[in-house]
């Protein structure tokens, strides 16, 4: 199994495997980043290389859980083309980004949090509560609506994606 290190150097954070099979690319990244931005994705990666079908139950859940309220995270801030990045390769074969980003009207959501979680075999089911405020067409506005939005993420080739619809 590949052991995977995470190190802190300065402003800078690189992911190195042992036998180096992923430094170079890891570095890069690193570089590309400064500060907690680069911890944050050297993490990220480290948190998604080991989930295989086959890991226990809870360890899917958690990896889905941070995943799916990253993307809402990024989705509440209005970052679609960093949303895009979460969904699975499947999904990203059948929508390219300027679709996606077409459909995707960031603006209206406030808040999001994940619910719950369920996984079985490669496929977990994930219950988003979203919160969003709603303008009525004839003015007025109901603030603070929270709505139940379920999802489906995959795990495939060790890392976990959105099903995009």
């Amino acid at each position: 199994m590949l052991f995977l290190q995470l190190t802190h150097r300065g402003a800078f954070a690189s992911l190195q495997a042992d036998g180096r099979m992923f430094e170079t690319k890891f570095r890069a990244v690193g570089r590309g980043l400064r500060g907690a931005s680069a911890l944050a994705v050297a993490v990220g990666l480290v948190a998604c290389a080991s989930i295989t079908v086959d890991s226990p139950p809870e360890a899917k859940q958690k990896v889905v859980a941070e995943r799916a309220q990253a993307r809402w995270e990024l989705l509440i801030k209005g970052d679609v083309d960093g949303a895009y990045q979460y969904l699975s390769v499947g999904s990203k074969a059948a929508t390219p980004p300027g679709l996606y980003k077409a459909k995707i009207k960031p603006g209206m959501w406030r808040g999001a949090k994940v619910d719950k979680v369920d996984c079985e075999a490669e496929v977990c089911k994930v219950q988003m509560l979203i919160t969003y405020d709603f303008r009525a067409p004839r003015g007025g506005v109901m603030k603070g609506i929270e709505t139940p939005v379920p999802e489906t993420w995959i795990i495939e080739n060790g890392t976990v994606g959105y099903v995009y619809r």
